[in-house]
Parts: structure tokens; C-alpha cells; sequence
């Protein structure tokens, strides 16, 4: 029970700056290029070390075309929202334990507001 607070009470404090700053898509393209794009492509179905986060927003984890996912994300039953990406990004290999993703810079919380504020525009 104890674990099971402390898991939702680091998911609202994950959340509240998502909800106090005013995300800004060119910011989060900006964080995109400088973080994000060495290991992947907005691009439908190109895929790089990481796969395409086209359309990543309301699809299932491990679901992009010819990318092999590690079998933890395969298994992980995420559907990606706002703040299931949130979370995943404040800490990938903690969040889905075996997951290929490692962050070379942890991203603040406003430049992950603002990366998911470009994402949310950016359609397939």
C-alpha cells in the first residue's frame, strides 16, 4: 500500500508542471531536435536506433512498424498519453524496467510539457 502512494504521489508531482506552464510546441521542437532525434524521427514508419514517435500519442507501447522493441516495452501495456509519457521520460529505465531508451540529459519538466505540446500537433 505504502509503494502504492508513493508511485501516485510522484505521478501528481510528474504532473503538476504539465498543468502550470504554458507548453510551447516550437520549445518542444527545439527539444526534440537537441534530445530527442539522434535516436528517432517524427516520420512515419523511419525508424533510427529508436522508433518513429509518429503518432505516439494515443498508440500502444511497442506498436511502430518494423522497430524491435525490447520485450519489457512489448509486454508493457502502455497506451501513451500526456502523462504516461511524463512519466516515462522523468526516469525510462526505472518507469519499464529492460526498456532499450536511455536519456543522455534528463529533460525538465517544461521541456517535456513543451516536447509533448509539439508531439500533440504533430500528426502522421
Amino acid at each position: 500500500m505504502r509503494r502504492r502512494v508513493s508511485r501516485l504521489a510522484a505521478l501528481v508531482t510528474l504532473c503538476l508542471p504539465l498543468a502550470g506552464h504554458g507548453a510551447n510546441p516550437a520549445e518542444g521542437r527545439a527539444v526534440f531536435e537537441d534530445q530527442c532525434a539522434d535516436c528517432h524521427t517524427v516520420t512515419l514508419g523511419k525508424n533510427k536506433r529508436g522508433p518513429s514517435l509518429a503518432g505516439v500519442l494515443g498508440s500502444k507501447a511497442g506498436s511502430a512498424p518494423n522497430y524491435h522493441y525490447s520485450a519489457a516495452m512489448a509486454a508493457s501495456g502502455i497506451v501513451w498519453s500526456p502523462t504516461r509519457l511524463t512519466q516515462y521520460l522523468a526516469s525510462p529505465k526505472t518507469d519499464v524496467p529492460g526498456s532499450k531508451m536511455r536519456l543522455l540529459s534528463k529533460p525538465s519538466p517544461a521541456e517535456v510539457a513543451d516536447l509533448i505540446a509539439w508531439l500533440q500537433q504533430e500528426k502522421p
